[in-house]
């Protein structure tokens, strides 16, 4: 049997095997429940890299599939595969969960119950990015929110401003399971009417996608499903003003945790419209899409204002998050194929650098029991390979060319300036934003005088254990940035087609009018030919 066959189920089930072998270690081995939970994200990690580097481009579509019958008399399957998007977001989701589980050494209470948690929101996720029946999506999306109130609540934080609590991790944890849950309601509102004005009796995507593109739902109903799914998901990328949950668990969670909130969890809910709402629904995207391309805006520079003003470190990084999450939103609300390459290809670089900034974050909170702003500085002093690590997270949020996120604000940029200059130039805006408050980070935390109440008592990632998760996450974040071509190639196997199906939708749009890149095929070049050269 090929490798390609079971690929994906050993990427999901690893993790999820690790958790259920963890209820079996005694609670006085928390080095060995470490090790397990190590080896079970590492299995993971190199099942998504063979994923990616053995998906055919030239094909496209779904691959690595597994099909398995489940309820048939409800038209539920176990139906797993990834397409060009899907295996791009696996390989992030893979390196966040492993570089986490390295970060929550630092977690020395109930390390068991912590890793078991852990474990099965990494399950959540995977399960999610693979899901091609919406039965088993909804049921991993799920699966993904539920251990944040535990994870957050036993092992978060308070968040304080000048020595008092401003917000307490109760808090945290209960607006932030409030708000999603309440999300994931009106999405469910929204499937099961999918599901039912269909009449097919199946729940899966591929079959539902063909069926709609023969006979589609009418006008009317495509626009009444299309905003609930929008917003029940969109709650969870953060959208505006469904936001504000968004920060305050950033601010609340433990280091790890953090790291796949702000990494992953954010970008459950925009490849969710992505993988359900663009392609099943294209005339309720067609209608309502411009309407999202200006509310998106105020995610740019409302978050960026607010980061700001900001001086706890968390909640600066929280704040960026959700305005960098409005260029995702924004890609995707231009609906072409270079602004939804760029979205895409900013969920993965953007999860990779606020994973890397909440795990320094973490580690200078771990010596210094400080998150506070003006209570830091000089610390390059005291540990220089963090401090250089930080001020790449900074630069490449900042959308410094040679990094990931340059290329992909470039894209939506590019592809959405026709559709809508108003809303570009709010964009770019939000990058002078993002550059002002990620600079004033970096200087007030790591440059100036060094303070003695930190000498002795800070020290730097030393070891090659200690500095392996910081050195995967700079690695992924330079090589993407400085040779985004092979990435570009894979996303625009699905964005291309995706973009099309949508625009053969929109009224006065003749299907020879339509300009979109395919894979490339013999005697033809690819477009993201045209973007390796460029970059």
């Amino acid at each position: 049997m090929s490798i390609n066959a079971w690929l994906l189920p050993l990427i999901l089930f690893a993790p999820a095997v690790g958790a259920l072998l963890l209820t079996l270690i005694p609670e006085n081995r928390p080095d060995l429940v470490r090790r397990v939970a190590v080896l079970v994200t590492g299995i993971s990690l190199a099942g998504a890299l063979h994923a990616i580097f053995h998906y055919q481009t030239a094909a496209g579509g779904f691959q690595y599939e597994v099909l398995k019958p489940w309820l048939p008399q409800l038209g539920i399957q176990f139906h797993l595969g990834v397409d060009g998007i899907g295996v791009v977001l696996l390989l992030l989701h893979a390196l966040c969960g492993f570089t986490g589980v390295l970060i929550s050494y630092s977690i020395k209470q109930r390390v068991k119950e912590y890793y078991i948690f852990y474990l099965t929101l990494i399950t959540g996720v995977f399960g999610v990015f693979m899901s091609l029946d919406l039965f088993c999506f909804y049921f991993f999306y799920e699966m993904a929110v539920i251990p944040m109130y535990p994870l957050i609540g036993i092992w978060g934080s308070d968040v304080k401003e000048e020595g008092r609590v401003k917000y307490s991790k109760q808090y945290a944890t209960m607006k932030l399971t409030i708000y999603l849950t309440l999300g994931a309601v009106v999405a469910l509102v929204g499937l099961l009417a999918l599901y039912q004005w269909t009449g097919a009796q199946t729940f899966d995507i591929p079959t539902l996608q063909a069926m709609l593109a023969d006979e589609p739902l009418s006008t009317a109903q495509q626009r009444w499903i299309f905003p609930l799914l929008f917003i029940g998901f969109g709650v969870i990328a953060p959208m505006w003003p469904f936001h504000s949950w968004s920060p305050m668990g950033h601010a609340a969670a433990p280091s790890a945790v953090s790291m796949l909130h702000a990494g992953v969890l954010m970008k459950l809910g925009s490849y969710a419209i992505i993988r359900i709402a663009l392609p099943l629904l294209p005339q309720g995207a067609v209608y309502w899409l411009p309407w999202v391309a200006s509310i998106v805006v105020m995610n740019i520079l409302y978050g960026g204002f607010v980061a700001l003003a900001q001086k706890d470190l968390k909640l600066i990084v929280g704040y960026s998050s959700s305005s960098h999450m409005g260029y995702v939103l924004l890609g995707i609300a231009c609906l072409t194929p270079l602004s939804l390459t760029g979205a895409v290809m900013l969920m993965f670089g953007h999860g990779i650098m606020t994973a890397l900034a909440f795990a320094i974050i973490g580690q200078l909170y771990d010596q210094t029991h400080t998150r506070w702003l003006p209570d830091l500085g000089g610390l390059a002093h005291q540990i220089p390979f963090i401090a250089g690590c930080g001020v790449i997270a900074a630069m490449a949020s900042s959308g410094l060319p040679g990094f990931a996120n340059f290329v992909s604000e470039l894209l939506v940029f590019m592809g959405g300036w026709d559709k809508y200059p108003v809303q570009i130039v709010c964009g770019a805006l939000g990058v002078v934003i993002t550059s002002v408050y990620m600079l004033r980070v970096v200087r007030g935390t790591f440059f100036g005088p060094s303070k003695p109440e930190f000498e002795g008592h800070v020290h730097d990632a030393k070891t090659p254990f200690e500095k392996l998760p910081f050195i995967i996450l700079v690695l992924a974040l330079l090589i993407t940035g400085s040779w985004p071509g092979p990435m570009l190639r894979l996303l625009e196997s699905s964005t291309g087609p995706l973009v099309e199906r949508i625009l053969m939708n929109e009224p006065n749009t003749a299907p020879d009018s339509i300009q979109v890149h395919s894979p490339a095929k013999p005697g033809h070049a690819s477009a993201s030919n045209e973007h390796s050269e460029m970059n």
